[in-house]
Order: structure tokens, then sequence, then C-alpha cells
């Protein structure tokens, strides 16, 4: 028990040291930190559960170098984060907002856990009435 709890604690404390690799990170730590910050509101397309800070998918390492790009050509945060939201969609947040268009990412949780409680509750009756 105690040799998975410290596998356990290794893989947590380690997960941050696979996020930017080290020829990706800029030199003005102000930007590097800017970035970093970024790069943990954008989703990777491709892990889809984890941001592209912490992914080490190719696309992922990607557009961390895109992200650096912009902030070095002087974009504010908001004009990075609009610049992958206007390239990505709205899916490439990871809180997107909450609009028309973005209430199945929204919603899409609950309605799965309201069909899996009617299935069960539909099940378990069907048992009970056998």
């Amino acid at each position: 028990m105690k040799y998975a709890l410290a596998l356990c604690l290794f893989l947590t404390l380690s997960a941050a040291t696979f996020a930017a690799q080290p020829d990706e990170t800029l030199t003005d730590p102000a930007l590097e930190a800017r970035a970093r910050v970024i790069t943990k509101q954008l989703r990777c397309l491709v892990c889809q559960g984890e941001d592209i800070d912490e992914s080490q998918a190719p696309l992922a390492a990607d557009l961390r170098k895109l992200v650096r790009e912009r902030l070095e050509k002087g974009d504010t945060d908001q004009q990075v984060i609009d610049y992958m939201r206007q390239r990505y969609g709205d899916y490439v947040l990871m809180n997107p907002p909450v609009e028309p268009a973005t209430l199945l990412l929204w919603g899409a949780p609950m309605l799965v856990l309201l069909t899996g409680l009617g299935v069960a509750f539909v099940f378990v009756r069907r048992q009970g009435k056998g």
C-alpha cells in the first residue's frame, strides 16, 4: 500500500514536469508566466480532458508554441485566447462560455447522467416485477 501511495504521489508531482518542454519556454519570465496561465485555459484538441499545458500530444506542443509566438508579437492574454477561439471554436476553451451554441457542451454531462439514472430506474423496476 505504501508503494502504491508513493507511486501516486510521484506521478502527481511529476505531472507538472511534463508540461512545456525547455525548447518551448520563453526567456522572459513574465511572458513565460503569462503563457503558462493561458495554456492552462486552453483544451488539448487531441486529449480533450486536459489543457495544452499538461498534454504531451504533438498538437498541444504546437499550440503552446503558437501561444508563445503570439505573446512575443505583443498580443494581450485576451487577444491570444480570442485568436485560438477564432481558429478552433469555443471547444478549445477549458471553460467555454454558456451560449446557445455551447449548451450541448455544458448540458451533455447532465444529459448523460439523467439518461443513466433513467435506464437504471427502468432496469430496477423491471427486475422487481419479475
